[in-house]
């Protein structure tokens, strides 16, 4: 995941059984293989650079990833996999979804199966 990766914009977010790509406006692609996922981030940024305060970033085993904004087309169908992932802190999410505390919030990281 690019440093800048939150404040690029999207051109398509895509969802699917393989895992999530963004479409860069600039033609490059982030991508995360659900066989690959390490981690979920939910990153509020109040008062952000643009219109979006609230990014969900997924992070690969390989230090790549991408960040999601929330408005995003594809948002809905990314939250609704992201809920199904073993151990997934809904609890943290609701708070993470419904702040706008400057903060980050794990919500799900590979090998943390607790329900």
């Amino acid at each position: 995941m690019s440093p800048d990766s939150s404040t690029a914009h999207s051109r398509a977010v895509s969802v699917d059984d393989t895992g999530v790509r963004r479409q860069l406006a600039d033609g490059s692609e982030e991508r995360v293989d659900w066989d690959d996922l390490a981690a979920v981030v939910v990153r509020v940024i109040p008062e952000g650079l643009s219109d979006e305060d609230v990014f969900l970033m997924l992070a690969a085993a390989d230090g790549t990833g991408t960040a999601v904004p929330s408005g995003d087309p594809a948002a809905d169908a990314l939250i609704e996999r992201l809920q199904t992932l073993p151990g997934f802190d809904h609890e943290t999410f609701v708070e993470a979804m419904t702040t706008d505390a400057d903060q980050a919030y794990v919500v799900w990281k590979a090998g943390e199966n607790s329900a």
